[in-house]
Order: C-alpha cells, then structure tokens, then sequence
C-alpha cells in the first residue's frame, strides 16, 4: 500500500494512493498514518480490505497539499557515512559500525514543502535517503533478517545538512543537522511488502534540474536489515519510529571547489525507486 497524509499543514487527514494513482480519504477507516496503526495488524488489515473493495472515496488532488506520510513520529535515528561512493568522495574511511545521529521530528516537513536555508548558513548541503519506518517494537534484535521483519515500510527523506554547523562549529553534527524543515518526508509511506529488496533500490536528486545524485542502496556498508539490528542495540525503536539509511555520492561537499551549496531560489527534486517524488524550493530563513 502507498499511505499518505493530505490536507493544510498540521491539520492532515490519512489518504492512500490505489493502483490506478487515485487518491482514496481513509478518514473514515482510521483516525492518521502513525505508529499506533503501524503496529495494528487488524487495522492495517481493514485498510486493505477497503482498498480492495474499490467503496473508498475518491479525493480531488488539484490544489491539495500533501504532508509527511506519517505522524507523531517518535524519533529519527540517522546514518551517517553509509555509502561506499559517498565515502569514498569525502575521502573518510568507511566506519567499522554504523555512525548513529539524530534528528528532531520537528524537522519534518512535506515533501513539497519550502526548505528554509539557515540564517547564515554558508553549506547548506541536500542528501536523498531511503527513510526505514519502523512497524514494531525492536530491542536487542539477533539478525539483519529479523530487522527487516520488524520494517512497516519506506519512505523517501531528504537529510538537508548545513555543512559548516555540522564539522566545523564544534560538538556534535546535530547543529547541522536539526535546522527547520531539514526532513522533507514523503510523498508516501510504501509498506513492506511492496518493496521486496530494500537494497536494489536506484535514489536520485536534481538541483535545478542538473542531476546531482545517481545511486543504489546496494552501495550502503550496512544494509537496511543490519541497521535496523544494531541500532536496537543501543536504543529500542518504537512503531512511527523513523531511521534515515544514508545518502549515495553526489552531495555538494563532495563536488570540487567552488562547491555549489544550496542558497535561497535553488530547487531541489529527488526520487527513489516505487517510493515517489519530491520537490522543494528554498528560501531564506
């Protein structure tokens, strides 16, 4: 199933996209998109069975505003360094465990939304992730496999990164990482079961319309299964709980000087395979 959240910002009603890409109201079968119906095998079971049945109502998309695909996110649990290429750009090492960040969900935004560029941000930098939402609870888990079984489905995020906060102000990377509207979600949540192979999944992003980023999640050090394994090792991950997987080659801090960072105007479109598009204009905070 494609899941989503349509409406006015903080007023979103859940939606699913069928297989002819109608967009179809599941405000009359559940409350949101979040961790609780995630979790809830009868309920998910019911939006399929209305899915199915062709019976729910058909919503105009003209003019409406798609949100983040989920709400009430607890938390989000980044990768950093979790490609090959993008290693390999920045000249690091590829990690020996997987580098674990975060960002506060208070830096979700739609996928269509306005990304805001710091006040006086110099490196505002975009990065396409696969976004992994977790469906049940996991804690100490034992192997890749069974992090994939504890997986409700994908998502595409944009991990906006302001580069000069995040290396070169001191502490931690969050200060570059946490800015306003730094995690567009969406379009849709894609369960599970829809996408098979997490790791043969191809990403894209363009800035005004120059391709920037070209890669597959079969690049990541640690995979989507593994990721999900070790980090329930240092924290236990919740339903609506949202893990960022990493970002391929292409990001601006990997291009030669002059680096071309994101300024006020840019454009910036991104996609990943069956998990949909995004596209955001950037103004000045």
């Amino acid at each position: 199933m494609k899941l989503l959240r349509v409406g006015t910002a903080g007023a979103e009603r859940p939606a699913l996209l069928d297989a002819e890409g109608t967009l179809r109201d599941l405000s009359g079968i559940v409350d949101d998109i979040d961790g609780a119906l995630l979790a809830d095998e009868a309920a998910l079971g019911r939006v399929r069975a209305a899915a199915a049945s062709g019976e729910l109502p058909a919503l105009d998309a003209a003019g409406l505003r798609t949100g983040p695909p989920l709400a009430r996110i607890g938390k989000i649990v980044c990768i950093g360094l979790n490609y090959h290429d993008h290693a390999r750009e920045t000249g690091a090492e590829p990690p020996a465990e997987p580098v674990v960040f975060f960002k506060a969900p208070d830096t979700v935004v739609g996928p269509h939304d306005t990304v805001l560029v710091p006040r006086g941000s110099v490196k505002t930098d975009w990065e396409v992730e696969l976004a992994v939402v977790i469906g049940r609870t996991a804690r100490y888990l034992e192997s890749a496999e069974d992090g994939l079984a504890h997986v409700a489905g994908y998502a595409v995020a944009h991990d906006v990164s302001e580069r000069e906060f995040q290396i070169e102000r001191g502490g931690t990377w969050d200060k570059g990482k946490n800015c306003e509207t730094f995690n567009p979600l969406g379009p849709w949540l894609v369960t599970a079961d829809e996408v098979p192979d997490p790791q043969a999944l191809s990403l894209k992003l363009w800035v005004n319309g120059e391709l920037k980023q070209d890669g597959t999640t079969a690049e990541q050090i640690f995979p989507v299964g593994e990721v999900v394994r070790y980090v329930s090792h240092f924290m236990t991950l919740y339903p609506g709980d949202v893990i960022n997987t990493g970002t391929p080659a292409g990001v601006a801090m990997g291009q030669p000087e002059p680096k071309p960072y994101l300024r006020g105007g840019d454009v910036v479109e991104l996609e990943i395979t069956g998990l949909g598009r995004q596209r955001q204009e950037l103004k000045d905070a």
